[in-house]
């Protein structure tokens, strides 16, 4: 079956295949990451922004690609609570006319990503300024910088991309494919 993710960033590309050959272990998968415009701010600060951003990704690669059986919208998000700021990633899984969402866990940045943030930096711009390391998002990311490596990108997207999953895994209780 082909599988169609609204990234060309390699973990979001091997999030997704991972999470798919999990989900269903008896299909082969080519999956094909693409470049697609999510519609939204480049770091979208709530989290409907955020949301919306992986949803028109999956729509806009469901129209680039129709012939494919799945399509894949990841979007990074953060947001202000209280004096805080935290971060956490929306997934979209589009197949048979029909939506299934996920969300990651969520935690909390550094007060000096916050502010370089804050200041106009993307989460990704911010973190490899901080941490001096470069182009930390298309490898373990801020997760993966703050905990040491003991959760990166791959792993907080996997079980979020796992449960927009779940509505194809049971479509009678979904009433997919009706």
């Amino acid at each position: 079956m082909l599988l169609i993710v609204a990234s060309k960033n390699p973990i979001k590309v091997q999030a997704s295949l991972i999470a798919f050959e999990t989900m269903f272990p008896t299909i082969t998968w080519t999956v094909k990451g693409v470049s697609i415009p999510s519609g939204v701010s480049d770091q979208p600060r709530n989290e409907e922004e955020t949301r919306l951003g992986a949803r028109n990704r999956a729509e806009g690669a469901k129209k680039k690609f129709p012939e494919a059986d799945y399509w894949v919208g990841i979007e990074g998000g953060i947001e202000e609570v209280d004096t805080d700021m935290h971060a956490f990633a929306w997934m979209a899984v589009i197949h048979k006319g029909h939506m299934g969402e996920g969300r990651t866990a969520t935690f909390f940045l550094p007060p000096p990503v916050a502010e370089l943030i804050r200041a106009g930096d993307e989460l990704g711009v911010a973190d490899d300024k901080i941490f001096g390391v470069s182009n930390s998002k298309q490898a373990n990311g801020a997760i993966g910088l703050l905990s040491n490596n003991v959760i990166i990108r791959e792993t907080l997207y996997v079980p979020a991309i796992v449960m927009a999953l779940i509505p194809f895994k049971n479509p009678e209780l979904y009433r997919i494919g009706e």
